[in-house]
């Protein structure tokens, strides 16, 4: 009776687990993938930050090129110091003058500082496209890892029914005196440790709930709902087509030749600033007559220019604008070199999961399954022991369990591919072919 006892509450947990897993897990779907995208694209906080600061710098790049404001002048000249307050009439070189001076700085610089400041603002709006590629693939990263997680849950129910029956099996043989208890201890264990795993799963996906949560910018309990099967396509190009559609769409390659050019410009105006700034200034003086002079009113132009002596400062600025240029070229070469790298890594991964998820379901999984079924015949009319059946149920377990991780691992490998070229490679196929 004690026996009989323990298996009807291994059987009720196992009946109460279920149940619980089912009603934690949400029947509903999400909205498609590609729109759970888009409206993190276009609510993600990140993104309006970066969107604001490339703004910030394009307003930036409109201000270089500008002149300095016009300086007004006013003066009373040559006032006579005995009589302070006569403004005209008692000597003829006193004067009242207005004048107005323009800063002009050597041709060509307000060009190339405006050229600079619309490579730096350009670099920034190329920056925010590679966030959206680093944002997007995140996100279905964590959508397919919870699509596996399920799957993984789905088998675990599976197996906990299984080894209910298994239970079964083995109180019906100890009960004619064919099967020893043992069986039904080990069948209960491990049923308990299939209960364990469902749990740090059931854990599992809640963390990644969040985690897709937190990248969609909604609120963090915002359930997710069954994630539907997918085809698992396949990219029809070579790596070096791969490689060289990179060059041309991948954003933060754009952003880096953007601050190479920035580079350059700088280098042009470091050469610029060994030439002299000019002002330009015009004064009219407003004289009356006095003492015989017919008090004509007068005015004066004039230039002025710096001497542009400090050589070892333009000299630096030289170097400093050499070494920036030096910098983004190295930086675009091993980012080129990285995603080559991520590119034939990437298809090399992809078409070995391919292959698993072919293996698996056209080989391994058949055959696993008619295995433990012979085992169970067999274990029935005493041919195996329990060991064997066990060792069965865990090989088909451990099989299945593979095959759903290869094929998230394939989606999440393809995001990957994906964000290193820049682009889309596949249509999205929501349901299994």
């Amino acid at each position: 009776m004690k026996i009989y006892l323990i298996i009807g509450v291994l059987l009720h947990l196992s009946a109460l687990s279920h149940a619980l897993a089912q009603a934690e897990r949400p029947v509903s779907t999400d909205p498609s993938l590609p729109a759970l995208i888009t409206s993190a694209l276009a609510k993600n906080p990140e993104l309006k930050s970066s969107h604001s600061r490339w703004q910030m710098f394009a307003n930036k790049a409109r201000q270089a090129s500008a002149l300095d404001d016009p300086m007004f002048m006013f003066k009373l000249q040559n006032l006579v110091a005995r009589e302070p307050f006569s403004f005209g009439g008692s000597d003829p070189q006193t004067a009242k003058v207005i004048g107005i001076s323009q800063q002009l700085p050597f041709w060509g610089k307000r060009a190339i500082k405006q050229e600079a400041a619309e490579y730096e603002a350009e670099s920034y709006k190329w920056a925010i496209e590679e966030r959206k590629l680093e944002l997007t693939r995140m996100i279905k990263e964590v959508w397919y890892q919870i699509w596996g997680v399920d799957k993984k849950l789905e088998v675990v129910d599976k197996n906990l029914r299984i080894l209910s029956d298994f239970m079964t099996i083995a109180e019906s043989k100890y009960s004619v005196g064919q099967g020893v208890q043992q069986d039904i201890y080990k069948a209960g264990l491990e049923k308990s440790k299939m209960l364990d795993m469902q749990i740090s799963l059931q854990q599992q996906r809640k963390s990644l709930e969040a985690n897709l949560n937190y990248l969609l910018y909604r609120p963090g309990n915002t359930p997710v709902g069954n994630i539907a099967d997918f085809a698992l396509p396949q990219p029809v190009l070579s790596a070096e087509h791969l490689n060289l559609i990179a060059l041309e769409k991948r954003p933060q390659i754009k952003s880096l030749a953007m601050l190479a050019s920035k580079g350059q410009a700088s280098h042009r105006l470091a050469q610029k600033e060994f030439y002299p700034d000019f002002n330009l200034s015009f004064e009219y003086m407003f004289r009356e007559a006095a003492m015989g002079d017919p008090g004509y009113n007068m005015f004066s132009a004039g230039v002025t220019f710096n001497l542009p002596f400090q050589q070892e400062r333009r000299r630096a600025m030289l170097a400093e604008s050499s070494s920036e240029i030096s910098m983004a070229a190295e930086e675009l070469n091993s980012l080129k070199n990285t995603i080559s790298f991520a590119i034939n890594d990437s298809l090399a991964q992809l078409e070995r999961r391919r292959k698993l998820v072919e293996l698996y379901r056209g080989g391994i999984i058949p055959q696993a399954e008619q295995s433990l079924e012979s085992a169970v015949i067999s274990y029935r009319v005493n041919k195996v022991d329990f060991l064997t059946l066990l060792d069965g149920r865990m090989t088909l377990f451990n099989y299945e369990r593979e095959l759903y991780e290869s094929q998230a691992e394939y989606m999440m490998g393809l995001a990957r591919l994906e964000a290193a070229v820049g682009m889309e490679l596949t249509e999205n196929q929501s349901q299994r072919q």
